[in-house]
């Protein structure tokens, strides 16, 4: 009896003991539960193959080092589908968390009060100071930063090399802090002009197409004679599209076409390929898709320049970039995903990835080839000679009126004066229309 006694004894201290150490157990401290994860949004605009595959990459890092943080990434066409669909997206109030804005439309999300301010997740974290202060410019409204950015751009002066031996031009320099001037360009396009022979002696701003490209061309011609859009404060355009110096730059570039009949309003396909154009202004990533020409090398068949100047020289900046949702109910798991993204390391794999511009110092120096001609002379101009284009809620209006500006001056021989007028006014209406947050 006693041997059956003490069994039991045993027992039902084993069982208090289990039931102790249980509940020891289930009150430990949350932080060493595993972490619940969150589920972030984030809505983007396709790009090429190399663009999209440097996304994908960037969020599988992201996610690899950040286990309790998932990013559902979701993209659509580039250009005005994907602006038009965000808008109706915001509109409908179907907010992602993280969104791509090309960041020439940035005033127009954060004046709606779609965009939440990363001014000081910035400033803290962002390392701004590896940023350099045009790009940065074009991502702060109304004293804050709003976008952060991954890549950039930057556009030069591609020319013919086969064209320029005809017609026993030396080949300009390759230094960006020594650009030649616009009229420089214009003596070697009347050299190379060759209407008998259908050769064109220059394409100044890439023609006339649609979207954004025609205010990313075209309006650092103004810049460059000294005019700029809007007033320094966005509340007019008068005096500024419609100056002696925006009328000096208008002029120019319609005697271009008209006067001097070295650039051509229709363009044959691929004339700078096949040895029908001297000169024309491309942006970086031209380069990989020139060297895909088969028998078109670069250094043997064309070259490329700084970007010409007049009384400035100064280039166009801007490019996709990353912003948080004003609606977003984690903002500090967002900022997460964009610190990764937008620094050093994202931006690096990107670059990688793409060939693409980085937008850091950091990373443009981790590069050889972007230290070396010709990649160096965009990555320069983009650090030392880069404006970013108005920011301003009515900047979808500017964008169209100075498309409209150039094609009047350039197609129409429009007078000059009248033409910047009429834009002047077509942009103050924009800027009326502006509406509180």
């Amino acid at each position: 009896m006693k041997k059956w006694l003490t069994v039991i004894i045993l027992f039902s201290i084993a069982g208090l003991a289990l039931v102790y150490f249980s509940s020891i157990t289930s009150e430990r401290p949350d932080k060493e539960k595993p972490a619940k994860q969150v589920e972030l949004t984030f809505l983007r605009n396709l790009g090429n193959q190399a663009f999209n595959q440097a996304y994908e990459e960037v969020v599988t890092a992201f996610e690899a080092s950040h286990p309790n943080i998932k990013i559902n990434m979701q993209s659509m066409h580039w250009g005005n589908e994907y602006e038009l669909r965000l808008r109706t997206e915001l509109a409908a109030g179907n907010h992602p968390d993280i969104m791509a804005i090309d960041s020439p439309n940035l005033a127009l999300y954060a004046n709606s009060g779609s965009l939440l301010s990363m001014d000081s997740f910035m400033k803290e974290e962002g390392n701004i100071d590896d940023i350099p202060e045009g790009v940065l410019n074009g991502l702060t409204y109304k004293d804050e930063i709003y976008l952060a950015p991954i890549v950039e751009s930057s556009i030069a002066l591609f020319y013919n090399m086969n064209l320029f031996r005809e017609a026993g031009i030396p080949f300009p320099s390759g230094d960006s802090n020594n650009p030649m001037t616009w009229d420089e360009v214009l003596e070697i396009a009347k050299k190379i002009n060759n209407p008998a022979d259908g050769v064109i002696g220059l394409d100044p701003a890439q023609g006339f197409n649609v979207g954004e490209g025609p205010a990313y061309f075209k309006m650092p011609i103004l810049w460059q004679f000294g005019a700029d859009v809007i007033s320094p404060d966005g509340t007019t355009a008068d005096g500024y599209i419609n100056s002696k110096e925006a009328l000096e730059a208008l002029q120019f570039y319609q005697d271009l076409y008209f006067k001097h009949g070295v650039a051509a309003v229709d363009m044959p396909p691929t004339p700078f390929e096949t040895d029908k154009l001297g000169m024309t202004v491309l942006g970086s990533w031209a380069i990989s898709e020139l060297q895909q020409t088969p028998g078109f090398i670069l250094g043997e068949d064309f070259g490329i320049a700084p970007l010409p100047k007049g009384q400035n020289q100064v280039v166009p900046n801007g490019g996709w970039a990353l912003g948080i949702s004003s609606k977003t109910q984690h903002q500090d798991e967002a900022w997460e995903f964009v610190k990764f993204a937008t620094g050093y390391e994202g931006s690096k794999m990107f670059v990688d990835i793409t060939g693409d511009l980085p937008a850091r110092y950091s990373v443009a120096k981790d590069f050889p080839e972007l230290n070396e001609y010709p990649k160096n002379i965009f990555v320069q101009q983009d650090q030392n000679y880069s404006k970013n284009r108005p920011v301003t809620p009515a900047y979808p209006i500017i964008s169209e009126a100075i498309k409209d500006l150039f094609e009047d001056v350039g197609k129409e021989v429009k007078d000059v004066g009248t033409a910047a007028n009429q834009a002047a006014e077509k942009i103050n209406n924009g800027l009326k229309d502006i509406k509180k947050p």
